[in-house]
């Protein structure tokens, strides 16, 4: 009798295995390779924005030797900004980035994250639907049609009604004392504030969207109402994210041009009242950059941009900082 095993069907059998063990061991091999070239695809990309920030940065460094050589540290709280007799200060730039800035993102940070609160838990679906598509939209608006919105229809009405307003109710504060001009450093960061509303919005929604359902479960069943739930358990959850979508927004605000520049007033000069005309880093950059006639001009400007570098490089740093001290 000649042995089963022997036989064509047991040989087809072992080199059906063995063909599925060569086919397995093929699937792990381009597994590794395709894991390790996506690792150094990765590893590339990191290396190449370092390599980008890097070179941005001694560029800036390079093209404001000259201001850097003659200002020095002065540059940065001198006030006086006279091109025609060579004398240069970022004081009343800084002053009027950060002031607006910080405006826009009071403003933005609260209508944004309430109507975050809004869209996720109490607006209908087909309204917080239809309403969070319109949010979205305002960030996918150019600049400029903000800058003329601000121009043309919030500048009047600040200069009309809301400058006298704050005038009557506020005016013996000093940041409402003054004569009213429709571009100023408010209009500016009404404008500035429109336009971070929908980063706010949209990622303050996502995240309340995203939160487990049993968090609210849980605190419904404790007895607290609808609203004690998102103040007490879900904005609480989410705190960490919302306040990255607030540093992200301030990003933008502290780098727009063409709408600041458009609605500030762009007077170099530092006022305390906010209804006074004000201007930006980004803003003076925008405007003078191609009037630059000296060398020692065309540096401070420069200079002026590789302060706006190092200030967003800040404000995210301070950012990280402040997540990791006071929001657990």
């Amino acid at each position: 009798m000649s042995d089963p095993e022997s036989g064509p069907a047991s040989v087809q059998a072992s080199a059906l295995r063995s063909n599925r063990r060569l086919a397995a061991g093929l699937a792990e091999r381009r597994e590794r390779v395709a894991a390790r070239l996506f690792t150094a695809v990765l590893y590339g990309c990191c290396m190449l924005f370092l390599l980008v920030m890097g070179g941005l940065a001694v560029e800036l460094l390079w093209g404001s030797r000259l201001s850097l050589a003659a200002f020095g540290p002065g540059f940065l709280w001198s006030t006086e900004w006279n091109p025609v007799r060579g004398r240069f200060g970022a004081a009343p730039f800084l002053y009027g980035t950060v002031v607006s800035s910080l405006i826009a993102l009071l403003l933005a940070g609260s209508v944004g994250i309430l109507a975050g609160v809004f869209l996720a838990e109490f607006a209908p679906r087909r309204l917080g639907a239809a309403l969070g598509t319109m949010i979205e939209l305002l960030a996918a608006i150019p600049s400029i049609v903000y800058g003329l919105w601000g121009l043309f229809v919030l500048a009047p009405v600040v200069s009309g009604w809301i400058g006298p307003a704050l005038q009557a109710a506020f005016g013996f504060l000093p940041i409402f004392r003054g004569p009213i001009y429709g571009v100023n450093m408010l209009t500016a960061a009404l404008v500035l504030a429109v336009m971070i509303v929908p980063t706010i919005t949209a990622i303050t929604r996502d995240l309340i969207k995203a939160t487990p359902m049993y968090y609210r479960e849980a605190a419904l069943a404790l007895g607290a109402t609808r609203w004690e739930s998102v103040a007490k358990v879900i904005l609480p959850t989410v705190r960490r994210g919302i306040f990255g979508a607030c540093m992200l927004a301030l990003g933008r605000a502290l780098g727009e041009t063409i709408a600041t520049t458009m609605v500030i007033g762009n007077r170099p000069v530092i006022s305390a009242s906010l209804l006074a005309p004000g201007y930006t880093v980004a803003s003076v950059i925008a405007n003078e950059f191609t009037e630059a006639t000296s060398a020692l001009y065309l540096s401070a400007l420069i200079e002026l941009g590789l302060i706006l570098l190092v200030t967003s490089l800040l404000v995210v740093g301070l950012g990280r900082l402040m997540l990791r001290l006071f929001v657990p």
